[in-house]
C-alpha cells in the first residue's frame, strides 16, 4: 500500500502542479452497483442528488472511496467515481472547488500537510475538532472520524515477539539499552530521516540504536524481511494488510509520539447544506472502520489480488449497510 504524502513541501509542490495541470481529476465513470438500502439509506434520502466521490490512488483510499460511493448509491444518489487521483493535494482541491463532493481524508494529513502545523495533537478527537474548525473556513466540512488510524509503527514477527517479549516502544528502548545487538531495524528512507519518524521516535523514547543496526530498504521489502526475522523490528503502517497476512506483532506507541491519521469524511460544505442526509448515510459506516477492518480489506487487495471496489461492496453487504439487487 502506498503511503500518502504528508509533508508541507509536497503540498506546495502539488499545489503548483495543480495550477498548471488542473486538479488532476479524470473524467470519471458512473458507479452502477445494483444496491439498495440496508441499515443505511432507508427512504433513499439522497434520491435526486448527483454526487462525485474522489480518493487518492493507494489501496486503502480506493477502498474507502468505493465504500463512500456505494453508501451514497444505496441512499438513492447518482454517483460519479473519480477515485484514484495521484497525490493528496488533488483530492482536497477537487472537493474544495466543488469538482468533487466528498472523500475520506486523514486528520493528520490535513493538520500537518494542508494546514501547515508542525506539532500534531496527541488526542485524536481534539485533532479532528481542530481540523474541522480550521477547514470550515476552506469550504470543507469534516464528519466524525473513524478509529482507523493509518500511522507509523514498529512490528516484529511472532518468533521474535516470543523471544524478546516487547509490546511497547518503551520496552524496545529498554531492550536496546540492555542488549544493543538485539534491536535491529528495517526502515524506509523517509522514515529514517523525518522528524516524525525514526529521529523523533528515538528522541522521545531515549532509544539509542547504532547506525550499523539500521537497514534502509523499500517499503514492501520491509514487511517480508521483518516476517523472515532479518531485522528484529520493521517500520510498518498500522492499517497495512500485510501485518495481518504475515502475522506481525505491532508495538504500542505508549508515549503517543506518532501523529494520528484517522480517516474521516471530508465533504464540500455547499454540497452538505444541499444534501444534509449525507451525514446520516455515511456516519454509521465510518463508525465501523477501525485498523482491524482496514487490515482485512487492504489484504484482500494487496495480498489476494482482489479488486478494491468489489472488496468494498462485499464488505458493505456483509456488514448489512446495503443489500444487493
Amino acid at each position: 500500500m502506498r503511503r500518502r504524502t504528508r509533508t508541507l513541501l509536497a503540498s506546495v509542490a502539488g499545489a503548483s502542479a495543480l495550477a498548471s495541470a488542473g486538479c488532476g481529476l479524470t473524467s470519471g465513470s458512473p458507479m452502477v452497483d445494483d444496491v439498495r438500502p440496508g441499515s443505511i439509506g432507508q427512504g433513499e434520502p439522497l434520491k435526486g442528488a448527483e454526487l462525485t466521490v474522489t480518493s487518492k490512488e493507494f489501496t486503502e483510499q480506493l477502498i474507502l472511496g468505493a465504500i463512500m460511493g456505494i453508501a451514497f448509491e444505496a441512499a438513492g444518489a447518482e454517483v460519479l467515481d473519480r477515485t484514484g487521483i495521484q497525490g493528496s493535494v488533488g483530492t482536497r482541491e477537487a472537493v474544495k472547488s466543488g469538482d468533487a463532493d466528498a472523500n475520506y481524508e486523514y486528520t493528520g494529513t490535513a493538520w500537518i500537510t494542508y494546514l501547515g502545523n508542525t506539532e500534531p495533537i496527541a488526542d485524536p478527537q481534539e485533532q479532528w475538532e481542530a481540523v474541522r474548525k480550521a477547514d470550515l473556513e476552506e469550504g470543507l466540512t469534516w464528519l466524525p472520524p473513524a478509529e482507523l488510524n493509518n500511522t507509523y509503527a514498529l512490528a516484529m514477527n511472532q518468533s521474535n515477539a516470543e523471544k524478546y517479549g516487547t509490546k511497547t516502544l518503551t520496552e524496545v528502548a529498554e531492550l536496546a539499552d540492555s542488549d544493543p545487538g538485539a534491536v535491529t531495524l528495517c526502515v524506509e528512507g523517509e522514515f529514517r530521516n523525518r522528524a516524525d519518524g525514526l529521529p523523533g521516535m528515538s528522541e522521545k523514547y531515549g532509544m539509542d540504536i547504532p547506525a550499523a543496526n539500521i537497514t534502509q530498504m523499500d517499503t514492501g521489502i520491509i514487511y517480508t524481511q521483518t516476517a523472515k526475522g532479518a531485522c528484529t523490528y520493521g517500520e510498518v503502517f498500522t492499517t497495512d494488510g500485510r501485518i495481518k497476512s504475515m502475522d506481525l506483532v505491532v508495538m504500542d506507541d505508549d508515549k503517543k509520539f506518532f501523529p494520528n491519521y484517522n480517516a474521516a469524511p471530508e465533504i464540500n460544505t455547499k454540497t452538505l447544506k444541499e444534501w444534509p442526509a449525507i451525514a446520516n448515510v455515511i456516519n454509521p459506516v465510518t463508525a465501523r472502520l477501525d485498523n482491524a477492518v482496514a487490515q482485512e480489506l487492504n489484504a484482500k487487495v494487496d495480498v489476494d489480488g482482489e479488486d478494491p471496489h468489489q472488496v468494498a461492496l462485499d464488505w458493505m453487504v456483509k456488514e448489512g449497510f446495503v443489500k444487493e439487487g
